[in-house]
C-alpha cells in the first residue's frame, strides 16, 4: 500500500501545483474575487491533504485498517471538496450554472477529510512502536 498512496498523493500533488498556477495566472480577471477565493480554498485544502497522503505512506507497513480508511476518506474528500469547489468557482466559465447540486458536495467531501484524520489518529493510537 505504501507505493499506491505515494503514486495517488504524487499525482495529487501534480494536479494541486497545475491547478494552483491556473488558479493564479489563468483565472484572474476572468471570475470574480470571490470565486478566485473559492478556488484558492480548493488549492489549500488539496495541498494539505495530499501531504497527508504522503505522511499516511510512512505508516502503511503496519498494514492497519484504519490507515486504508484514512487513505480512501482523504482520497475521496479531495475529490469531492476540492473538486466541487474548483467547478462551483468556474462554473459561469463552463456552462455548469444549473449544476446547483455542487454545493451540497462540498461539506461531503469536508466529512471524509474528518473521516481520514479520525483514522488517522486510531491508527496512532494503535501503533506500538
Amino acid at each position: 500500500m505504501n507505493k499506491q498512496i505515494i503514486l495517488i498523493a504524487s499525482l495529487f500533488g501534480l494536479t494541486a501545483v497545475i491547478l494552483g498556477a491556473f488558479g493564479a495566472h489563468g483565472l484572474e480577471g476572468k471570475i470574480s474575487e470571490y470565486h478566485l477565493g473559492t478556488w484558492k480554498t480548493a488549492n489549500q485544502y488539496h495541498f494539505y491533504h495530499t501531504l497527508a497522503l504522503l505522511f499516511l505512506s510512512t505508516f502503511s507497513r503496519a498494514k492497519n485498517a484504519s490507515i486504508r480508511v484514512s487513505f480512501i476518506a482523504f482520497t475521496v474528500g479531495m475529490l469531492l471538496f476540492s473538486g466541487s469547489l474548483y467547478l462551483l468557482s468556474i462554473r459561469s466559465l463552463i456552462g455548469l450554472e444549473g449544476f446547483g447540486w455542487l454545493g451540497p458536495v462540498t461539506p461531503l467531501g469536508g466529512l471524509c477529510f474528518m473521516v481520514g484524520w479520525i483514522g488517522l489518529f486510531i491508527a496512532a493510537v494503535r501503533n506500538r512502536s
